[in-house]
Parts: structure tokens; C-alpha cells; sequence
């Protein structure tokens, strides 16, 4: 699970179990969720690695437990959400190649390779589930480019500037809103989002992520 954080890393490194969390249904019955522990992992953005707290919960009624990710961070990926956006942005846009995008990133090559090539082999999926989505929320019908990362890379920009208009999304940014849009499996080999079902999309909104 994801949800839409608009903290900056550190800060949210930073604050560990103080960051106010949302709780939202259980995304396989609806359920309601309970606090189960957590754990922390490692999260690298251009400074530095952080070392961040994932919280756990666990939905009584099909007792199932769900990780709680940050949408700045993408499941099974050290590198956050922005900076695997900003290669993707490049790469599959059309405005560079794999090699000076890794090198403006700060990230090996063949890191950087790697998420492009994934991000390429769901290219087609994401582009027409983003291009849905744009239409879903307000945005206006998008044809498909004739090259698919293209065409993906564009159907993210216009679904989150339709979702820009919801209540605290703006901030978010297009790759965090991106991340939490595919469940944080933006690059993964699967695209299962836990809070947009296909006809009766639903948003977990973004909340103050740190208490007064």
C-alpha cells in the first residue's frame, strides 16, 4: 500500500513514527486496519541514503497485513520516486539517453537502464490506465503517440494535472502521485493498485503527514 506523503525525504526520516499516518481500509476486503509494528528500510536520494520507518497494519476480519509505503518511495527499489521519474521523463520521453540521464541523476548506468527498460515494458498498460484516469478526473482524451514510453510519460503528466485540482495532490508531485496511483509498482513486473479500482476510482487523499 501507498500513500500520497508530501514530506520531504529527510524530513520524513527525520521524524520516524511521529509522522501522522493515515489508515485507510484494508485493500482486500474493505476492512478495517490496525496498527502491526513496522520496519525500516533504506531509501537514496541525491544526497544521501536514508534510513526510513514503514509501518505495518493488519486488517481483522481476512487478517492480512499491508506494508504502509511513503509514495516517495517505490516497492523493491532503493532509489525514490522522483529520481526514477526524472530518468523515466527523460529517457522514455525522448529528450536524452540512458547514460547522461544516469549521470545528471547520480546513479549507475545500468541501474538507470534498468528502470527504463521496465518502465518501457509496461509502457503501452500504464499510458492507457493513465490516459483513463486523466479522463476519470476532468482531463482531456488523449490519442496514443506513436512511441508507447512517450506516450506513458505524457498520460502521467495529464492524469496529474487533472488529479491537481483534488484537495492536496498538487503537492504531491507527478511522480509521487505516480507512485501512489500503481500501489508503488510503477517499474514493477505487476501493476496492482490497492486505491484505484477500474470504474470506481478511488483516492486515498493526501493528509498533514506530521501532527502540530
Amino acid at each position: 500500500m501507498v500513500w500520497p506523503c508530501t514530506l520531504p525525504v529527510d524530513a520524513y526520516a527525520k521524524a520516524g513514527r511521529e509522522v501522522k499516518f493515515p489508515r485507510p481500509p484494508c485493500p482486500s476486503c474493505a476492512g478495517p486496519l490496525v496498527w502491526w509494528s513496522g520496519y525500516r528500510r533504506w531509501l537514496r536520494v541525491p544526497d544521501r541514503c536514508w534510513r526510513i520507518f514503514v509501518p505495518r497494519l493488519r486488517c481483522g476480519p481476512c487478517q492480512v497485513t499491508h506494508a504502509l509505503l511513503p509514495a516517495f518511495a517505490l516497492a523493491w527499489r532503493l532509489d525514490g520516486a522522483e529520481t526514477i521519474g526524472a530518468v523515466i521523463a527523460q529517457v522514455a520521453g525522448g529528450a536524452c539517453g540512458v547514460r547522461p540521464a544516469a549521470e545528471q541523476a547520480g546513479v549507475p548506468y545500468t541501474t538507470a537502464r534498468g528502470w527504463v527498460r521496465r518502465f518501457q515494458g509496461r509502457a503501452q498498460a500504464l499510458g492507457t490506465g493513465f490516459a483513463a484516469l486523466a479522463v476519470e478526473l476532468g482531463g482531456d482524451p488523449m490519442a496514443p503517440d506513436a512511441d508507447p514510453g512517450e506516450f506513458a510519460v505524457a498520460a502521467i503528466g495529464t492524469a496529474f494535472a487533472a488529479a491537481s485540482a483534488l484537495p492536496g495532490w498538487l503537492a504531491a508531485g507527478a511522480w509521487r502521485f505516480a507512485s501512489a496511483v500503481s500501489g508503488g509498482r510503477l517499474i514493477a513486473a505487476d501493476i496492482i493498485s490497492p486505491f484505484l479500482v477500474i470504474g470506481r476510482r478511488r483516492f486515498m487523499p493526501p493528509v498533514p503527514p506530521l501532527p502540530a
